[in-house]
């Protein structure tokens, strides 16, 4: 992969203007660091599909103690994606901040086999996801300069596409674990960091410190800085998407709570929970690269708002009486559609309206407005849950993203999301305003 993303210049120009009637090959940065997070999401979803039901049944947390911990789990990296994302933009070391996020969360895995107590468990989700904050932002930022404008949604589907194909085997890995090995989680951690690090190596070997389709700098383009990226806050297509990351996420209920209130509704058993994050990995693995394909032709913010309705649907359908046979598939068919229309979409969009050099630092700002939303989210359906119980809490996070997904359709930026002819990003001048401090 990193051979063939090392040719020569034409081979190179040809990938970044394919000519009229072609369409653009995904670029071999996009397919390495698809290996890499397909790798690595293995690993992560092992303990992802096991943590709820080990923490509530095995630990004895109640759902204000998961709450927390999943708010931590979740939300933590917000606090240093903008460090991860400044350090990543100086100098272009993308790949270097990448590496280390990566190899973070790797070291973290058998570490969960010694914490037994909420304040050690809470302290190495933090770590984890201090490693899932350093490297999102470099990862799609390597994303989005390896790949021309008018098919970013397309890339960014193919990567998201391969990572959530290890979002699917992940589940499965750990289900066949627990059903297998007489220490059940303790295996499943161990297994878990193996992969990890697996992962880690794939992205040393394979992956471009700075993928050829970038550009050089322009002339009086920004400095890499934190003041710099905060000031992209002040251009209203980059300040409107942000606000509606943060308003949608303040209305996002996580994907383990989603599970739990399944097997509550459904009695699913403790050995099949851990396939339930499996019927989400497969629609979104499906619908990744047509959603993204979509997104670039009829826009990004459409898609990304119909998304958030699809979710709608799923609280509703978890807030009703419904006890069919089919209320799983739907619910896990639209929950991976709702990822699909969202997370690569969302980065697609951005992406067009941030020069490169403030690439990484840009994404993590719309990134870390949306995490610390998430979290919040976390720990008051969790406390709405303990205070309420489960269909109160549902029925106020199905209210609150109604008005949510209103209030980001009137706030959705004005084409935001259409790509600049040819394909180039725009230059600094056109997406920073005069007078952003450097």
């Amino acid at each position: 992969m990193y051979v063939a993303d090392s040719r020569n210049a034409p081979a190179t120009a040809a990938a970044r203007d394919p000519g009229p009637g072609r369409r653009a090959a995904v670029a071999p940065t996009v397919l390495a660091l698809g290996t890499v997070s397909l790798v690595t999401d293995v690993s992560s979803e092992m303990v992802t599909a096991v943590l709820p039901l080990y923490l509530v049944a095995g630990l004895g947390l109640s759902p204000l103690g998961f709450g927390l911990l999943d708010g931590v789990y979740n939300g933590f990296s917000a606090l240093v994606r903008l460090v991860g994302g400044h350090v990543a933009d100086r100098g272009g070391r993308h790949k270097t901040v990448a590496g280390l996020g990566y190899g973070l969360s790797a070291l973290c895995k058998p570490l969960l086999l010694v914490a037994g107590s909420l304040p050690l468990i809470g302290a190495v989700l933090a770590a984890d996801r201090t490693g899932k904050g350093l490297r999102t932002a470099p990862r799609d930022a390597l994303i989005s300069l390896a790949s021309p404008e008018e098919s970013r949604g397309r890339a960014f589907g193919v990567h998201r596409a391969m990572d959530t194909a290890g979002a699917l085997i992940g589940p499965l890995v750990a289900f066949l674990i627990l059903r297998q090995a007489a220490d059940g989680y303790d295996a499943v951690f161990t297994v878990s960091f193996c992969v990890a690090a697996a992962g880690v190596l794939v992205l040393l070997l394979f992956v471009p410190s700075r993928p050829r389709q970038a550009a050089a700098p322009a002339a009086g383009a920004p400095r890499a800085s934190l003041r710099a990226a905060v000031g992209l806050l002040r251009v209203p297509g980059v300040r409107r998407l942000a606000l509606c990351a943060l308003l949608l996420g303040l209305a996002t209920v996580s994907d383990a709570f989603v599970y739990l209130l399944l097997q509550r509704r459904l009695g699913v058993t403790d050995h099949w929970f851990a396939l339930l994050p499996i019927g989400t990995a497969a629609a979104f693995l499906l619908l990744a690269v047509p959603l993204g394909r979509l997104a670039d032709r009829v826009g990004r913010g459409r898609v990304f708002l119909g998304g958030h309705i699809a979710l709608l649907v799923v609280y509703g359908a978890l807030l009703s009486g419904w006890r069919s046979p089919a209320l799983p598939f739907l619910v896990l068919a639209l929950h991976g559609g709702f990822y699909a229309a969202t997370d690569g979409v969302l980065m697609a969009a951005a992406a067009g309206r941030i020069p490169s050099e403030l690439r990484s630092s840009g994404l993590a700002l719309i990134q870390t407005g949306q995490a610390l939303a998430r979290f919040g989210c976390s720990i008051a359906f969790g406390a709405a849950w303990t205070a309420w119980g489960d269909r109160w809490a549902i029925g106020a996070a199905t209210a609150l993203l109604a008005l949510c997904t209103a209030v980001a359709f009137a706030l959705r930026p004005a084409h935001h999301d259409d790509p600049t002819p040819g394909g180039a990003t725009p230059p600094p001048s056109a997406t920073v305003p005069e007078g952003t401090p450097v």
